[in-house]
């Protein structure tokens, strides 16, 4: 408890220390917060007494300022009057000076002199209203009237002979060019004006004349403005480069050559002469080509453009290529002039570009353009011509050597053609060129037709006989490939003249009608070879028929019929395949299959008789023949597209064997077989099926009778893939999902019917079993053969 208290008293004396020290503290903040509260106000203090002191300085910062900006815009007054007042002075004594040098036509020094005054005249534009200004303005307006008047004077002597008699007179005129440069522009253009219109008075009378207007004439028109240009060059040395005079003479010279030549044609009484128009358009054309390369080399450009097109088609045709897929290197507008503007809009546009905003190209040529009928017209003659000739000459054969296996008359057809085109591109590219494209487009139709005549005859019968050699069969190859030459070509050649004519023409080049003639024509032929083929099968179906099929006794190798088929269709095949292209070749196929297939299963229905043994030597005989036809696109070594083809084929062959197999099978269930087989079939078939298995007429009543019974049972329930495989029909067909007890009946019946056709393709029938065995041992020993092949499947 001491302890304890002990501890409480040094406690309580803390706690004392501590209460006396924080009353000490907390007087001694207040002390000090009142300090602060003063240093602060005598801060506020003083900020407002500089701030008075600052706006006092202002003040009197103004004031001094403000008589100081008076006296700054004094002297800025003061010195602009003192520069107006000299410039004055120096404007009237210019003036003075100008007035005395025009009175004297000292126009090298009034040159310079009028660039002076125009400068001083431009620093009084706002002081116009002013009298002694506007007086002053007036007097000079007056002195380059004078100025004009006097250049114009002496301008007008030139030409006339005076500038040899005056030395100096070439050198006036030129320092008065400097007079001109100074004034405004419209002096510029009024001189030039009047100076080609002066040069060209000559010109114009002299081609006015009966004598000269004409247009045989035409390249003396030329002739007369090059020897113009060539004698007066000292006459153009006194005009600046700038002015462009000799440019500007051309274009005028054109206008007015082209006006005259209009007027020559409307004079003609009747059509010109062909070699005069076209010598005279091509003077032309050669004229406006010097010009374009003299000023600037414009407008020339488009005419090496053609050129080098033409030399491009002209490679390819040297390398046996007439395939013109010229590319553009770059794009052409060519400016076709039409009409007559008026003189002074004119010359206004061409000072506004010159010697680069004009297209000589066409500016005199472009009018003879509605007259070139006649052209075109001469042009359709020759080709007509040749056509004609080539047609004659040609031997409608080809050498062994030859790899395009088209006819020469057509390359030598779209040579001509070739050559007729480039002859138009050096004269036009406008209306004239589509009229002789459309001409080309006759030319082609001539061809087409003169192709389609040389197909065998009887192409267009409706019994589709045709006689056909393997001479005639060459032929008809070689119309195709040259027919497909033709559509191709002709379709390039629409490309390319689209690429020539004036771009508001490309609309109307089209070859695709001619396109569809040559497309027709490979049509044609394509028949009439599918027509020539079969014709060749007549004496081997004839031969099918006639052989005695009832009374045959054993089953042997392939008939001799087959043989024949082979032997044709090995003999043609590898003709027409080397000779067709893949294309073509598979339509031939398709067209002989869908063709051959089905004859060959009618065939069956106009023998006689046939008894089992002979059925089953045709069903061995149908399995060659489709066997020699899936050969076919290996014989003619082109193999692309030959899965469609096998199906097809395997698919129409199957026909005719499921019919051999109703003939095979018992007489008690053929009429179920031959529903099975042949669900399509119709009464008068199974009738005439009966009658092949040598049936009497009663026999046949009555199966006939038990068929027509359950015909339509079988009509009802579907058969899957009625041209099947027999050996590959399969054992269960799907039931229907509501099968009533008849229906049921009749597919159990069937699967019957489809086990047991089977058995017969198979060679399994009860008579003919032993034969076939003796066969089958028979082909053991044979490395080849289409019977060995047949039971090796």
């Amino acid at each position: 408890m001491q302890k304890i208290h002990s501890e409480i008293r040094v406690v309580d004396a803390e706690i004392l220390a501590a209460v006396r020290q924080q009353s000490n503290s907390g007087t001694r903040a207040k002390e000090d917060l009142a300090a602060a509260t003063r240093a602060v106000e005598e801060l506020m203090y003083k900020v407002r007494e500089i701030k008075t002191k600052a706006e006092q300085s202002e003040t009197m910062v103004q004031g001094i300022c403000r008589d100081i900006k008076k006296l700054d815009s004094a002297k800025k007054h003061i010195t602009t009057t003192i520069t107006a007042l000299h410039r004055l002075t120096m404007l009237v004594s210019a003036i003075e000076q100008l007035q005395v040098m025009a009175s004297k036509r000292q126009y090298k020094e009034a040159s310079a002199q009028l660039e002076a005054v125009n400068q001083l005249c431009s620093h009084f534009d706002a002081y116009r209203d002013i009298p002694k200004i506007a007086e002053l303005r007036d007097k000079f307006k007056n002195i380059k009237q004078i100025l004009q008047s006097h250049v114009f004077s002496d301008f007008s002597s030139l030409g006339t002979g005076k500038e040899a008699e005056e030395s100096n007179l070439l050198k006036q005129l030129s320092d008065a060019c400097l007079v001109v440069n100074a004034l405004e522009p419209s002096v510029r253009e009024e001189l030039v004006k009047n100076f080609c219109n002066r040069e060209l008075i000559s010109y114009q009378q002299i081609f006015e004349g009966a004598e000269l207007a004409k247009l045989d004439k035409t390249e003396r028109r030329y002739a007369w403005v090059k020897r113009r240009l060539r004698t007066n060059e000292e006459i153009w040395k006194i005009f600046p480069a700038s002015w462009h005079v000799e440019y500007l003479l051309c274009i005028r010279f054109c206008k007015l050559t082209r006006t005259q030549l209009m007027e020559i044609f409307i004079s003609l009484k009747e059509k010109p002469d062909v070699g005069t128009l076209l010598l005279a358009l091509q003077r032309t054309i050669e004229f406006e080509e010097e010009l374009a390369k003299k000023f600037s080399g414009s407008g020339s450009g488009s005419s090496k453009s053609v050129e080098s097109d033409i030399e491009e088609i002209d490679k390819r045709e040297g390398n046996n290529q007439t395939v013109m897929d010229i590319r553009k290197k770059y794009e052409r507008k060519l400016a076709a002039h039409q009409g007559n503007e008026d003189d002074d809009k004119d010359v206004n546009k061409d000072l506004a570009v010159p010697g680069a905003g004009f297209n000589f190209r066409g500016i005199i040529s472009s009018c003879f353009e509605p007259h070139l009928m006649v052209y075109v017209e001469l042009e359709e003659r020759t080709l007509m011509e040749h056509l004609e000739k080539l047609v004659q000459d040609e031997t409608w054969d080809m050498d062994d050597g030859s790899q395009t296996n088209i006819l020469s008359s057509s390359m030598q057809v779209f040579l001509i053609i070739r050559r007729s085109l480039k002859r138009c591109c050096t004269l036009t590219r406008n209306q004239t060129l589509l009229n002789l494209f459309k001409v080309f487009q006759r030319v082609l139709r001539a061809y087409a037709s003169k192709l389609f005549m040389k197909l065998p005859k009887g192409a267009t019968g409706t019994d589709g006989h045709i006689k056909t050699s393997d001479k005639d069969e060459r032929l008809i190859c070689y119309i195709v490939n040259t027919a497909e030459y033709c559509h191709k070509t002709a379709g390039e050649l629409a490309e390319n003249v689209s690429k020539i004519i004036d771009s508001q023409l490309i609309d109307a080049v089209d070859m695709s009608e001619v396109q569809d003639e040559f497309s027709a024509v490979i049509t044609r032929a394509l028949v009439t070879l599918v027509h020539g083929v079969e014709t060749k099968f007549d004496v081997e179906m004839g031969a099918m028929t006639r052989v005695p099929w009832g009374t045959l006794e054993s089953v042997g190798d392939q008939s001799a019929y087959v043989n024949s088929i082979n032997m044709i269709l090995s003999g043609c095949v590898p003709i027409l395949g080397s000779l067709l292209s893949p294309v073509y070749f598979q339509f031939f196929l398709d067209k002989l299959a869908s063709s051959l297939a089905p004859r060959f299963y009618l065939n069956i229905f106009r023998c006689k008789q046939i008894s089992e043994t002979g059925a089953q030597q045709m069903l061995l005989d149908t399995q060659a023949v489709k066997t020699i036809l899936l050969d076919i696109p290996s014989l003619g070594r082109q193999i692309p597209g030959a899965a469609g083809y096998s199906k097809f084929v395997s698919r129409e062959m199957s026909k005719a064997e499921a019919l051999l197999k109703v003939i095979l099978s018992p007489i008690d269930s053929v009429a179920d077989t031959y529903g099975a087989l042949l669900p399509e079939g119709t009464p008068s078939e199974f009738q005439r099926i009966l009658e092949l298995k040598g049936l009497k007429k009663a026999d046949q009543q009555t199966i006939l009778d038990d068929f027509n019974k359950r015909g339509s049972g079988f009509s009802e329930s579907p058969v899957a893939a009625p041209a099947v495989q027999v050996s590959h029909v399969a054992a269960a067909p799907v039931p229907p999902p509501l099968a009533s007890p008849a229906s049921s009946a009749v597919i159990a019946s069937r699967e019957d019917v489809l086990t047991r056709a089977a058995a017969l393709g198979r060679g399994a029938a009860t008579t003919g079993f032993k034969r076939f065995l003796a066969l089958t041992e028979a082909a053991k020993d044979r490395k080849d053969g289409p019977f060995r092949k047949l039971f090796n499947a």
